[in-house]
C-alpha cells in the first residue's frame, strides 16, 4: 500500500505498516501488534508529543546510563522494528552501553532476526542471541539473559517492558528505567525510573542528552529520582489534554449541497433538439 505524505495521520500509518511488515517476517509476533495500539491510544491522550515531565526523566535517565557501570539496553521485537537507528544512535551517545535482545516470546530465529536488525542500524556488539544465564524467580523466556549483559548490569533500560521482569531486576538490586507510554501500568509503577514517552522520542532525546551532558564536562550521578512524581506529572498531563479537547470549538460540520432544480419537460428556457 502507498501512503500518501500529505495524510494528516502519515507517520502512524508508517509505523502500522512498518509493523505489520515485522509480523509478516517473524520479527514482530502478533502480540506485539496489540501492545502496539494500546501505547499509541496512550501517546493520543499525551497530544503526540513529550511533556515537560517526560523530558526531566529523560534527562535523569541519560545521566544514570553515563553513571553506571554496566550500562544495558533491553531490546525485544517491537523496538527492533521500531527504534532500532535511535537505539544504535544511543549506545554511540553513552560509552560502555551494550544492546541485548531479550524476547518474551522467545524463539532461536527471533533472536537473530532481532540481533540482525541491530546490526543493520549499526549496533557493532548484540549480546543475548544465546542467552548464558537465567534470572530466578522469572517463570517467563524473558529470564534468559546474558552473563555479560543484564545479569550484571547496575542500570537496565528495558523500553517496552512487561512489569513481571522489571520486578524481578529490581529485586536484583538493578536499577531498571522504563520506557513506557501508559503512566498506570505494572512496568511504570514498578521502574525506579519511569519515562512516559514514545519510543521513539524517548530514545532520541536520551542520546542527545546524553551528549549533551559528555560536552559540558560534568560528572554523571546516580542521582535519586522521584518516580511517583513522574508519574502523577504524566497523568496531569492526560487530565489537561484531554480537558483542551473538552474546551476545543467543534469543527463546524459541512454544509450539504443543494441540487440545481431540474427544469420539467417543456419548461420555457430549456433548448430541445428537434428532429
Amino acid at each position: 500500500m502507498r501512503l500518501s505524505r500529505r495524510h494528516p495521520r502519515y507517520r502512524s500509518l508508517a509505523v502500522r505498516a512498518r509493523l505489520a511488515a515485522a509480523a509478516r517476517s517473524g520479527l514482530v509476533v502478533p502480540e506485539g501488534l496489540i501492545a502496539h495500539g494500546r501505547g499509541e491510544a496512550f501517546d493520543y491522550l499525551l497530544g503526540e508529543r513529550s511533556s515537560p515531565g517526560a523530558r526531566r526523566a529523560e534527562r535523569r535517565a541519560a545521566e544514570w546510563l553515563l553513571a553506571a557501570r554496566h550500562p544495558v539496553v533491553s531490546v525485544n521485537g517491537n523496538v527492533a522494528a521500531l527504534a532500532a537507528r535511535e537505539v544504535a544512535e544511543l549506545v554511540r551517545a553513552v560509552p560502555g552501553l551494550r544492546a541485548e535482545v531479550n524476547l518474551f516470546h522467545r524463539t532461536p530465529a527471533r533472536a537473530r532476526a532481532v540481533a540482525t536488525a541491530l546490526r543493520r542500524a549499526g549496533v557493532r556488539r548484540v549480546l543475548g542471541v544465546r542467552p548464558t544465564a537465567r534470572l530466578r524467580g522469572l517463570p517467563s523466556d524473558r529470564a534468559w539473559v546474558d552473563a555479560e549483559g543484564i545479569a550484571r548490569a547496575d542500570v537496565c533500560l528495558v523500553p517496552l517492558e512487561d512489569g513481571d521482569r522489571t520486578a524481578a531486576l529490581r529485586a536484583r538490586g538493578q536499577r531498571v528505567i522504563a520506557i513506557d507510554l501508559n503512566p498506570l501500568s505494572r512496568t511504570s509503577r514498578t521502574a525506579d525510573l519511569p519515562i512516559v514517552d514514545e519510543l521513539t522520542r524517548a530514545l532520541g532525546h536520551l542520546a542527545r542528552d546524553a551528549r549533551r551532558w559528555r560536552r559540558s564536562g560534568r560528572v554523571a550521578r546516580l542521582r535519586p529520582f522521584d518516580a511517583a512524581a513522574a508519574l502523577a506529572a504524566a497523568q496531569r498531563a492526560i487530565r489537561g489534554e484531554l480537558t483542551r479537547a473538552a474546551r476545543a470549538p467543534s469543527p463546524p460540520s459541512p454544509r450539504p449541497r443543494r441540487a440545481s432544480p431540474r427544469p420539467a419537460r417543456g419548461t420555457p428556457g430549456r433548448s430541445r433538439r428537434t428532429p
